[in-house]
């Protein structure tokens, strides 16, 4: 008797179904849900929304403002100071923090929980787990920026009123531009958030469970803030991605000083690319089999970020080729451009309120001759040693009128004026407004040189 070899099975019918990854979309809702599930992160959700509102409220009633703070000292006169104010804290600490605690942890989080195996077993794809953890953490850094946006605009709204703000050259935008101008604002300063948020992925995903990879965002623009501060040249400050968290001061000048803000928001755009990319890189070649292994290491670290002081060198070199960027960008002519600029429109908006008649900027001609620190000092660079006298002439008047600022200028480009007399013009008073009684417009004003200018304009 014969043996006979059984049939092969039909094919399909007793071979195992075939496994297909979870799509982007469904892990991405998926970590969506376990960062929203964290009361951590929920807490500082409802923060951003909440806490800038009743900040901005309880400031503007206060009498004493924040005057150190750029528009500061305009939140009792308009709501949309609110904003900007808060604009201002968000990019020094809010945003670099909130991007450490959302985009440092998404990755380590996995890591000090032993998920890892879990995770690849249930997407079975580490380019989708990448993806959605990625988009995940883009997305809850984003709700609270929109959030800290529109709670310091509701808040100043519901606590001074929707009026006109004086720009940084003395100018007054409308409620409408103004609302304009200060959401762009905002928007601006998404690129350099996107950026930390890269440099939070490569933390996260090279160091594991160190607190190092948790902290790396914010030290890394803790680094930046401290570079603006130096006497470097602007090249090497605009070249930084933090650069475009102080750029949109350009906004609220006219013309707009949209080179600087251009050049940050680009700056800041690459190297958001070039970080994903890198911790993309880093995750794929980690080893998930390995428990005691739950980072990439010292070598992982040194890659990933070499490539990002390669990307800085290689911006400053462009920048410094393409701009008259290689100095401080802050000289005399630029100086004394910008106050006798803005002590012009100042000076009507005094009028008004003073109920004086009206005078045009064409009759006031109006000049500044400025020094720094004087005749041994060249006249250039920050510094709070410039010393201006400005000078107009009034219709009908034989004698030009003059009046003395002390100057307190930053790196980065930022004055603030103090009257220095005569105190008819630009000492302490209180002028009546529409809104109430506010302090003499040219008391004391903050300005702005825009500092990749090749000379000032006519």
């Amino acid at each position: 008797m014969t043996a006979t070899a059984p049939a092969p099975a039909t094919l399909g019918e007793d071979a195992a179904p075939r496994v297909h990854p979870v799509s982007v979309a469904r892990a991405y809702r998926f970590e969506l849900v376990k960062l929203v599930s964290q009361w951590r992160i929920r807490l500082l959700v409802l923060a951003c929304w909440i806490a800038p509102a009743l900040f901005v409220a309880a400031v503007s009633r206060q009498s004493t403002l924040p005057t150190d703070t750029l528009f500061g000292r305009w939140m009792h006169a308009t709501g949309w100071a609110g904003p900007l104010v808060v604009l201002g804290f968000a990019g020094t600490w809010a945003l670099p923090l909130l991007t450490s605690v959302v985009a440092g942890d998404v990755f380590a989080s996995e890591d000090r929980l032993g998920t890892w195996r879990h995770l690849l077993v249930a997407v079975r794809s580490p380019r989708r787990i990448f993806a959605a953890k990625a988009l995940a953490s883009l997305t809850v850094i984003l709700l609270m920026l929109v959030g800290l946006a529109a709670s310091g605009a509701v808040g100043g709204l519901l606590a001074v009123g929707n009026r006109s703000l004086v720009g940084l050259d003395g100018h007054l935008l409308s409620p409408s531009h103004a609302a304009g101008e200060v959401f762009l604002a905002w928007a601006c300063v998404i690129a350099p958030t996107l950026a930390l948020a890269g440099i939070g992925l490569i933390g996260s995903v090279a160091l594991g469970r160190s607190p190092m990879g948790l902290l790396l965002p914010a030290l890394v623009a803790l680094a930046m803030q401290l570079a603006q501060m130096l006497p470097l040249p602007v090249a090497v400050r605009v070249a930084l991605p933090g650069y475009a968290f102080i750029a949109w001061n350009g906004l609220f000048t006219g013309p707009r000083q949209t080179g600087p803000l251009l050049i940050g928001i680009a700056v800041s755009l690459l190297w958001a690319v070039l970080a994903t990319t890198l911790a993309y890189l880093l995750f794929l070649r980690r080893d998930f089999t390995n428990l005691t292994q739950d980072a990439s290491g010292r070598r992982a670290v040194t890659v990933g970020f070499l490539p990002l002081l390669a990307l800085a060198g290689a911006t400053v070199a462009v920048v410094g080729l393409a701009t008259p960027s290689m100095g401080s960008g802050i000289d005399k002519a630029k100086v004394q451009q910008s106050l006798a600029t803005e002590f012009a429109h100042l000076y009507r908006m005094q009028t008004d309120e003073l109920n004086r008649p009206a005078v045009t900027e064409a009759q006031l001609r109006v000049s500044a001759a400025c020094d720094k620190g004087g005749d041994r000092t060249d006249d250039k660079g920050a510094g709070n040693d410039w010393r201006c006298v400005v000078s107009w002439h009034l219709p009908g008047a034989q004698v030009a009128g003059s009046a003395i600022y002390q100057l307190d200028i930053t790196a980065d480009g930022r004055y603030v004026a103090d009257g220095d007399g005569p105190k008819e013009v630009n000492g302490y008073f209180l002028v009546r407004t529409a809104h109430g009684d506010a302090p003499n417009p040219l008391w004391q004003f903050d300005g702005n040189v825009e500092l990749l200018l090749a000379t000032s304009k006519g």
